[in-house]
């Protein structure tokens, strides 16, 4: 084939491709724009997920009539004059690109006013041709709205994910910009409702309560301000004297500031680490690895702090132009950025940290660690897999879902398909339960043992359409993330399905009306929670079923933990329900609930065999 200049419109929606990745992309565009244009006031506006409508409306300094037309065409910024420009952006936005690679794959239209003019202008624009124009009444600032995104891109507008998902994303987003810049009100509306939304008022922590609730928000810790550069612990040699310097003084002006959590309060992963250079929320895996080398040794392997934290330093020393996205930036001195961000995170950990409070209690009913054990038979229905309260007419159901097959496990290698009837010894570590056997001993997993027994009763009382639930003597109002509120909506009625009601109270909070007795006296507040928290556990296994899902997080929360004491009768109880299980060996996430060591392997350790 002959080499050709590709039309207009190929390569603006080649353009878009690498800008526009998904609404949220979009959203993110726009909110910049905003930002720079100096407003104090944005509401983000999104119906089906982003497909149907992305909105952005500010009260920034508009447009210009005679310039609207021009903000549409590819490469067009007031942002940058000469290349020179690009070694100290002061802006978020900067190359042009992003309005023209938006309007190349939607329907969109704009109405904007610019400061000192008497009427705005209305443009629509069809796959970025100009469609129509003109004068209208409107406010300072500017209303972008972008309508059926990706109609003319079939292929991407297939690969796009549930809208639950991209909800979620556009949340994420709204939020981080929020915890940027509290100073500017944010308000993000999901299909006619309000989802988030801060005040303004520049308290960062008023910003944080809105993203992560009132509760966690107090907990977090402030971080100090400006990096306080460490003496040198050795001089340089001649050829890296410069270097050094230059190294030196990068520290002593980058000003790291922010919140982080105490150790205690910790996510599954990355998600919850935010970053902020200049202004720019930006993806460095760097800095994050800076963050979690901080919380070293005081954070269990697989397990991540939430961070909120900022960095502000010379726009001379960061390079925003390494990606399509703006996404990831590059330091001129890395090292120092790395060191910045470690120790102010070190040091506040040190200094702040509350110290982790812990004492061992018994497990009871209810969970209230001041009333004693109660005194367990075999047969008592806690486990759920005992006697449960339930209807004759439902019993042969239940008794059939029994024969049903759950999802595959992988199986620890034991002696026998089924666990043989053991005799409980006692409990080691107030977290493994020592038992005997006919063919040695087994270590058993009191925490993944309790949720294989909860599991395999949630499964049988669900397949039998009969998951009995109490309803609770008050509601309890329950808040969560900006960015989980659209899981959780979406979720109810699989919630419903497995024994919780629960009802949307307002913002990003639920009214928990009944939960499922299978449970037991279960914390409403942290059995939903868990819901639309991560996996903690690799759930793959259970991926093809959401309520199976949701069943084996809720289950995961509600058994016992290690440090829990258990009774002798406990003890035996819950190795007695373990055995009647149809799967003993594994909880739900396919991690092993007991280890086998054969009398045959006792003896080759003492010596009497070989």
């Amino acid at each position: 084939m002959p080499i050709r200049i590709l039309p207009d419109a190929v390569a603006s929606q080649i353009a878009a491709g690498e800008v526009v990745e998904r609404p949220a992309s979009v959203v993110k565009e726009l909110l910049e724009n905003a930002l720079d244009a100096g407003a104090r006031n944005i509401t983000v506006t999104v119906e089906g997920g982003g497909r149907a409508l992305l909105r952005v409306a500010d009260d920034g300094q508009g447009i210009p009539a005679g310039e609207v037309v021009l903000a549409f065409a590819r490469h067009a910024t007031s942002k940058l004059t000469t290349a020179d420009d690009l070694s100290h952006v002061q802006t978020l936005g900067f190359r042009g690109e992003a309005l023209a690679s938006i309007a190349s794959v939607s329907r969109l239209s704009v109405v904007t006013r610019a400061a000192g003019e008497g009427v705005g202008t209305q443009l629509r624009l069809e796959g970025g041709a100009l469609a129509a124009r003109t004068p209208i009444g409107a406010p300072q600032g500017t209303v972008l709205s972008v309508e059926n995104l990706f109609y003319n891109v079939p292929a991407r507008l297939k690969f796009l994910k549930s809208e639950t998902s991209e909800r979620s994303y556009i949340a994420q987003l709204v939020s981080r910009y929020a915890l940027a810049y509290p100073q500017v009100r944010f308000r993000l509306v999901f299909d006619n409702r309000i989802n988030f939304q801060s005040t303004g008022s520049g308290d960062a922590r008023e910003v944080l309560a809105a993203a992560y609730g009132v509760e966690l928000a107090r907990q977090l810790l402030e971080l100090g301000s400006v990096y306080d550069a460490p003496p040198p612990t050795a001089a340089p040699s001649d050829d890296e004297e410069a270097l050094f310097l230059h190294e030196r003084r990068a520290r002593d002006v980058i000003d790291v500031h922010g919140f982080i959590s105490p150790p205690a309060i910790n996510r599954a992963n990355r998600r919850d680490i935010a970053l902020f250079v200049n202004g720019r929320w930006v993806q460095d895996i760097r800095l994050s690895t800076a963050v979690l080398q901080a919380y070293h040794t005081m954070l269990m392997v697989g397990r991540y702090p939430i961070a909120v934290i900022h960095l502000t330093l010379p726009a001379e020393d960061v390079d925003v132009n390494v990606h399509p996205t703006k996404a990831e930036v590059r330091f001129r001195y890395p090292d120092a950025a790395f060191s910045a961000v470690e120790r102010a995170v070190r040091r506040t950990l040190t200094a702040l940290a509350p110290v982790p409070h812990f004492a061992p209690r018994q497990w009871s009913q209810d969970g209230d660690p001041s009333r004693p054990a109660p005194d367990w038979s075999p047969d008592w229905g806690v486990f759920a897999a005992g006697p449960l309260a339930i209807p004759a007419t439902v019993a042969p159901n239940l008794e059939a879902a029994a024969q049903a097959p759950l999802p595959p496990v992988v199986q620890a290698p034991l002696p026998a398909p089924d666990v043989p009837l053991l005799r409980v010894i006692g409990q080691v570590g107030a977290a493994y339960i020592v038992a005997e056997g006919p063919d040695g001993l087994y270590l058993i997993d009191q925490h993944a043992a309790h949720e294989r027994v909860l599991y395999e009763a949630y499964r049988l009382q669900r397949a039998a359409a009969y998951v009995v639930s109490q309803a609770l003597l008050e509601p309890v109002a329950v808040e969560v993330p900006a960015d989980a509120a659209a899981l959780l909506d979406s979720q109810l009625e699989a919630l419903r399905q497995i024994g919780f009601s629960l009802e949307p109270f307002g913002g990003n909070t639920f009214l928990v009306r009944s939960l499922p007795t299978v449970l037991g006296r279960v914390d409403p507040v942290r059995a939903v929670r868990v819901v639309v928290e991560d996996f903690e556990e690799d759930e793959t296994l259970l991926a093809a079923e959401v309520e199976a899902r949701l069943i084996a997080r809720v289950c995961k929360r509600a058994a016992v933990k290690a440090g829990q004491v258990l009774s002798p009768a406990e003890q035996i109880t819950l190795v007695r329900e373990l055995e009647k299980c149809v799967s003993p060996r594994t909880c739900p996430h396919g991690r092993p609930t007991m280890i086998h060591l054969s009398v045959d392997a006792v003896e080759r350790q003492f010596g009497r065999k070989g």
